[in-house]
């Protein structure tokens, strides 16, 4: 299992959601509004440090989706301007669905 975490501008996140939905068997996608900064935000080493909007998505997916979740989220989020954002892919040991019990990809 993976871990995608993308940070994206926020005026992406639609288009990003509907495409991830056409991805089939996606088991789902947590959403949540961050600030951050990052080295290419055209700052000068005077400048103070203001966090910029964002927002993060956190996907646990078995191995075969990978590729598509990524296409799907660098196709829908790049404007090609400093801020566009990161994904990073996570190695997931394991996930248990606390409803049922159940681990591993059952879990998801």
């Amino acid at each position: 299992m993976k871990e995608i975490k993308a940070l994206i501008r926020p005026s992406k996140l639609d288009g990003v959601l509907e495409a991830l939905q056409r991805v089939k068997d996606l088991p789902g996608c947590i959403v949540s509004h961050v600030h951050g900064y990052g080295r290419s935000s055209g700052r000068g080493t005077d400048s103070p440090l203001e966090p910029a909007d964002f927002v993060k998505l956190e996907i646990v997916i078995g191995e075969p989706l990978v590729q598509k979740v990524l296409a799907a989220i660098l196709e829908n989020s790049r404007t090609g301007r400093p801020g566009d954002g990161k994904i990073f892919v996570i190695e997931c040991s394991d996930a248990v669905w606390i409803r049922t019990g159940k681990s591993g990809k059952a879990a998801l």
